[in-house]
């Protein structure tokens, strides 16, 4: 057998236990060291963990839920405005709101430049949006669902939808100042929105949800806590009947170039309100470049001196008082009269006219000479028991007082003057309110907005007698001989009386005039009381005879029609009788 070569193998055998790097021996305290320094990192370690799974569990439960756990709030929707037979006002629809999350938005030019378009702003106002924003941001609220589909489309990542509801207004501007609005946030501003907010507005829910990394849901967890919708309101008004007022009242303004106009109708019997109009008006759904002008619900907010439609008031009181008859003889030659140095005239010399005619002709010497036999109390009692200087009672904000001074503080020429309507001021809807007194009898009703079937208990302010000599007295002034013949309504008996009165300004009256009529109909047993005020006719036509009592005979005409109150004149006589001139009122 061959012996191995010396040096044929490559690797030479070493004798560890001699070598002299092994020999030296290990001081003890290193290995220990070494011990200690792994048994305090094994204890920091526990520690951590103590800390993390028992100590601060909750923080850290927290965090995590933070990021991935969200409440998510489920929108009540608002109740609905409905009219009195059902019909809807204002409702509320779910509409898209685009958020998105930044930290895990991605997205190329072409698709920020698409994504700004659908959402409706600039590229560089979104751009700015979301370099501002941290954690979720709102883009577009309410945004069209057409829109919403196609950014769904472009797949974006961190974009997603929340359901917001936005409030719609099916009849627009004929309804606008009765309904109001609300603002982005479903809260109410104006009208109806505003006056029953607490009960419209509903109670939002909750759920709890998990979102991946790309703001995606993917489970529910926990209970979740469902909405509770606003509750409905049922509104008084019939719609066709406000549609219908509130188109005549605007051809009315536009035909006398006038600046504004107001319509006013109640239910007698029930006291219900079945139209608010007012022209201007504007789209409650759209209210972008609003002036306050079309914002105010001038039938409640504007106040004026009511002019001559006060003086079935001054003769009522008469009568009750027993100081005259309908037949008593008042002279009124030469047509003014002297108080205080001071000239108050009529339009034009009347001569002797018997108590009905000085309404009947508004003869302005007959009423103050009625109303200086009385004591400046009586009258004060008169106006205040039908409801001026006193804010009306209606579930309706805006609604102002008007004006009527103590009775202590008329001089002589001021309670002359009252008397026929000056120094003295309140909306058209007070004005509305007190003439249910000749409609009901002599009972002032209480009026509501909202839908009451039963009949309105009034308050007694005079005999019925005396209330249906001035509703005869009204129904003469309505009629030829009258001051407002055009206030006719085919197939309806109507009685009213017009007002014509030169605007204040500062302390002097003004070439500018509002002209109104208020008048109830059928004569023979009242159903509907309707005023109408114009303010500013322009055209050279300004009295309320020939400019608001038209639109007050085709108000009440739809009106009677559709509440089905059978006709009490003959149609075809009315159809061929001459038209008849008015008489020129005083003013």
């Amino acid at each position: 057998m061959r012996k191995p070569r010396a040096g044929a193998n490559s690797v030479r055998s070493v004798n560890y236990a001699t070598s002299p790097l092994l020999a030296s021996k290990t001081p003890p305290w290193r290995s220990r060291f070494v011990v200690v320094l792994v048994a305090l990192a094994f204890l920091l370690l526990l520690g951590r963990a103590v800390q993390v799974q028992i100590v601060s569990t909750d923080f850290y439960q927290a965090q995590g839920e933070k990021r991935f756990v969200h409440k998510q709030p489920l929108p009540a929707s608002r109740g609905r405005i409905l009219d009195r037979h059902g019909l809807v006002l204002a409702t509320s629809v779910a509409m898209p709101s685009v958020q998105v999350d930044v930290k895990t938005f991605a997205a190329d030019t072409a698709q920020r430049k698409a994504l700004a378009g659908l959402l409706g702003m600039p590229r560089a106002e979104l751009d700015q949006r979301l370099q501002a924003g941290a954690g979720t941001v709102t883009l577009r609220r309410h945004l069209p669902e057409e829109n919403w589909q196609q950014i769904k489309a472009l797949g974006l990542r961190g974009v997603q939808e929340v359901r917001e509801y936005q409030r719609r207004y099916p009849e627009a501007e004929a309804a606008a100042h009765v309904v109001g609005f609300t603002d982005i946030d479903d809260r109410g501003q104006e009208g109806i929105e505003l006056g029953f907010q607490s009960q419209l507005l509903g109670t939002r829910g909750q759920r709890t949800v998990v979102r991946d990394r790309l703001g995606r849901v993917v489970e529910d967890i926990g209970d979740q806590a469902d909405p509770v919708d606003g509750r409905d309101i049922t509104l008084s008004i019939d719609s066709k009947v406000q549609f219908f007022a509130w188109q005549k009242l605007r051809d009315a303004v536009q035909q006398h170039g006038a600046r504004a106009g107001s319509v006013v109708v109640l239910d007698v019997r029930t006291g219900e309100v079945l139209a608010l109009a007012n022209y201007p008006s504007f789209d409650p759904g759209n209210r972008r470049n609003l002036s306050g002008a079309q914002l105010r619900n001038r039938a409640l907010t504007d106040i004026f001196e009511p002019g001559s439609t006060m003086k079935p008031f001054t003769v009522a009181l008469a009568l009750e008082t027993g100081r005259v008859t309908p037949d008593t003889p008042i002279q009124t030659a030469p047509g003014r009269i002297t108080i205080g140095g001071a000239t108050i005239s009529d339009s034009h010399p009347h001569g002797v006219l018997t108590v009905a005619e000085v309404v009947q002709k508004s003869s302005n010497v007959g009423t103050v000479k009625m109303a200086m036999q009385m004591p400046a109390r009586e009258m004060w009692e008169m106006f205040a028991q039908i409801g001026l200087g006193q804010k009306p009672r209606i579930d309706f904000p805006g609604a102002v007082t008007g004006r009527l001074r103590p009775y202590k503080t008329w001089r002589p020429i001021e309670q002359a003057t009252m008397s026929y309507g000056y120094g003295l001021s309140a909306s058209l809807f007070q004005l509305a309110r007190a003439y249910t007194v000749f409609a009901r009898d002599g009972e002032l009703i209480p009026v509501t907005i909202q839908r009451h079937d039963e009949p309105a208990v009034g308050q007694r302010v005079m005999s019925a007698k005396t209330a249906r000599q001035v509703r005869e007295m009204l129904r003469l002034a309505a009629g030829p001989g009258g001051t407002a013949p055009q206030a006719q309504a085919i197939g309806y008996s109507v009685g009213g009386k017009t007002g014509t009165a030169r605007k204040q300004e500062g302390r002097s009256y003004t070439n500018k005039y509002r002209a109104w009529f208020v008048g109830l109909a059928p004569v023979s047993e009242p159903r509907v009381v309707v005023a109408v005020m114009v303010d500013e006719p322009s055209k050279g036509v300004y009295y309320g005879g020939i400019v608001a009592a038209p639109v007050f005979s085709q108000v009440v005409q739809q009106t009677l029609r559709m509440m089905n109150v059978a006709p009490d004149i003959d149609v075809a006589a009315h159809i061929t009788a001459p038209p008849v001139a008015a008489e020129v009122e005083s003013f």
